[in-house]
C-alpha cells in the first residue's frame, strides 16, 4: 500500500519532476506534487510524495529528512490527514473584532 510523505522546506524552484527523480533513489515514487499558491502560481515550499510501500517511505524519511536540496535542509515525515479547519475571526459573527463607534 502506498504511503504519502510530507516534504517541507523545499527550494521554491523545485518542480514535481525534480522531486520525483530525487526521491526515486529510495524506491518507487507513485507521485510527487509540489503545492502551488493559487493566486501567485509560485511554490509554497512544500510538497507531497507518495511512495509505493511503507518500507520505501521509511527509507525515504531516513535518507532525506535533514538532507540538503538546493541549499535548503529538507523536512520529510509521514503526511498526516487533513483536519477540519475552524473559521478564523473574532466574535460578532466571525467578522473580527473592532472597536465601537462611541455614541454615534
Amino acid at each position: 500500500m502506498a504511503k504519502k510523505l510530507y516534504v517541507g522546506s523545499l527550494p521554491y524552484s523545485t518542480t514535481d519532476e525534480e522531486l520525483k527523480e530525487h526521491f526515486a533513489s529510495a524506491g518507487t515514487v507513485e507521485s510527487a506534487k509540489v503545492i502551488m499558491d493559487k493566486f501567485s502560481g509560485r511554490s509554497k515550499g512544500f510538497a507531497f510524495v507518495e511512495m509505493s510501500s511503507d518500507e520505501e517511505a521509511t527509507k525515504a524519511i531516513e535518507q532525506f529528512n535533514g538532507s540538503d536540496l538546493g541549499g535548503r535542509k529538507l523536512v520529510v515525515n509521514e503526511a498526516r490527514p487533513m483536519t477540519d479547519r475552524k473559521p478564523r475571526g473574532g466574535g460578532r459573527g466571525g467578522f473580527g473584532g473592532g472597536g465601537g463607534r462611541g455614541n454615534f
